[in-house]
């Protein structure tokens, strides 16, 4: 008989195909960034500060880490070395969250979970075309287009809930989406491992915002609220939004490339009205239900 080829997805050893993992990591991550976004909000909301929310992010989960740097070898930062470890926690750890966090305090909870992910995907794919001349192809220029539209409907229904005082909520979201898209294009330009990318951030947090944040802000603030909700903090922005994302999105860009990988941020608007309407109970409209079907469809063309 004739051999047959394996189904699609998977390889001749029976094993799922890089690109079917490289898809699951990228999706997995866009969730964990989704709960992430909810459960800052709601910390936003009781009245944890954005500094609060970043120390817990990547303060102790940088000390949970640090063996990882030492087995690695901490002269050159696991292997990534100070000055790109620098770089990559600029972009990806402390700075990067009190963007989000403060924004989410001068506009919704939609409006941030749009704009983040909407110019993070974006700019992904154009930094990836042009800096490492991945090629633009069709379907994923045809996929940019409708993810843009997607993410327009979300962000025109958001607008209509604030004013101009929005603009400044607006750009801090866009920056930080910014960061996240370069900090893709090195991943990949720099061929980092997640999971020292993960350690050598938390590490870096712990150098530098961590004596910054105990000096100048203190724990006063976030004691008050007591050990469950510190707690939770801790657990969803330390670990499952800040370490479990970072090393699925590096895994899915060295298995897909940055241009496609940078597509999964468009995931998170969906991810993040799902879980916004179970945790906080903020119910999706009509229009924000169509922009998330739009975005799926344009997701789907742009992983072509």
């Amino acid at each position: 008989m004739p051999a047959t080829s394996p189904p699609s997805g998977v390889s001749p050893g029976g094993k799922p195909s890089a690109a079917i993992i490289g898809i699951l990591c990228g999706v997995g991550a866009a969730l964990a960034w989704a709960a992430g976004f909810a459960v800052a909000k709601h910390g936003i909301s009781i009245g944890f500060s954005p500094a609060d929310l970043a120390a817990h992010r990547y303060i102790w989960t940088g000390l949970l880490l640090l063996p990882v740097v030492m087995r690695d070898g901490i002269a050159d930062l696991g292997g990534i070395g100070w000055r790109r470890g620098f770089i990559l926690a600029v972009l990806s750890g402390p700075t990067q969250a009190l963007l989000a966090y403060t924004g989410f305090i001068l506009v919704p909870f939609g409006h941030g979970t749009t704009i983040q992910p909407a110019t993070a995907t974006l700019a992904g794919i154009v930094l990836a075309a042009l800096l490492l001349r991945e090629r633009l192809s069709a379907a994923r220029i045809v996929g940019a287009i409708t993810i843009t539209i997607g993410l327009v409907v979300f962000g025109v229904e958001s607008l209509a809930t604030i004013g101009t005082h929005g603009i400044g909520g607006d750009l801090l979201f866009a920056t930080a989406g910014a960061f996240w898209a370069l900090f893709g294009i090195l991943l990949r330009q720099w061929q980092v491992s997640g999971i020292r990318v993960v350690a050598a951030v938390g590490l870096m947090s712990v150098l530098i915002y961590g004596p910054v944040y105990f000096l100048f802000v203190g724990t006063e603030n976030m004691l008050r609220f007591g050990w469950g909700e510190n707690l939770l903090q801790i657990v969803v922005q330390g670990l499952v939004a800040g370490v479990l994302p970072i090393f699925l999105f590096a895994r899915s860009v060295a298995l897909l490339g940055a241009g496609r990988a940078s597509t999964f941020p468009a995931l998170v608007p969906g991810f993040s009205l799902i879980l916004g309407f179970l945790a906080l109970g903020i119910v999706p409209s009509i229009p924000q239900l169509i922009g998330l079907a739009i975005v799926l469809v344009g997701f789907r063309f742009a992983m072509r």
